[in-house]
């Protein structure tokens, strides 16, 4: 029995070989090839819209191109989110990057350095949450997305699938939701506030009156307005 067992134990760790290197293989060939679909496809559904159903929010969504969802928005949103979004190259703000490593290190509180292609990458494969673990993985993913789409994609896919309110998903059912209009149709003013809640919005509403929203939708669109040429590739036709 002895001698059979130890005949066996090769074959056994080279079947254990192969299901890992299976499982590696899946890992990082998966999401790349989904990256590749949905360089062109819509996003059909997120972690983060699934895990919020299982809660009880529910799912309103309604994807359209991005020529369909007013420039002020996603000027907005850079505004907001991430002022260097055109002049990044792979995906990350490495001088933002640096001050949440040296913050970190001093024992400070994160100050936050995600931009809009790391969001998308978030958004489109991971949970919610800071650990480091997602985090890791958002890494990965990130320079993928941001070398495999060109920015408008990033922006359109973005736009898609961001959580606006609680079950509330996208520019589209976000504007119909709360300005009971459809995205083409937003003013400047209903765009910053949207983009105001993006931070927040499991507690912020686009239509609150007084508070937070409608501080940061004056200095949002304050800002567009100083920014110039760093929202032209949010612009282009």
């Amino acid at each position: 029995m002895g001698r059979q067992e130890l005949l066996h134990e090769p074959g056994e760790r080279g079947s254990w070989r192969r299901r890992l290197l299976w499982g590696a293989g899946v890992l990082l060939l998966g999401p790349l090839l989904l990256i590749l679909v949905f360089r062109f496809v819509p996003v059909p559904v997120t972690p983060l819209m699934l895990i919020r159903a299982a809660q009880g929010e529910g799912m309103r969504r309604d994807w359209v191109p991005l020529d369909s969802i007013a420039p002020a928005l996603a000027e907005a949103v850079v505004a907001s989110e991430d002022n260097l979004f055109c002049r990044q190259s792979l995906g990350f703000d490495f001088e933002a990057l640096r001050g949440e490593v040296e913050a970190l290190m001093d024992g400070e509180r994160a100050r936050g350095a995600s931009t809009i292609t790391m969001q998308t990458a978030k958004n489109l494969f991971l949970w919610p949450g800071r650990d480091f673990v997602r985090k890791g993985i958002e890494a990965w993913l990130t320079p993928q997305v941001a070398a495999l789409w060109p920015k408008r994609r990033v922006m359109e896919v973005y736009l898609n699938i961001v959580e606006f309110g609680p079950g509330i998903y996208g520019a589209e059912a976000a504007s119909r939701a709360f300005f009971n209009k459809p995205a083409s149709a937003l003013t400047r003013r209903e765009a910053a506030r949207l983009a105001a809640v993006l931070p927040s919005p499991l507690t912020r509403s686009p239509t609150a009156s007084s508070g937070a929203v409608p501080a940061q939708a004056a200095v949002i669109e304050r800002r567009i307005g100083q920014l110039g040429p760093l929202l032209d590739c949010v612009r282009g036709g």
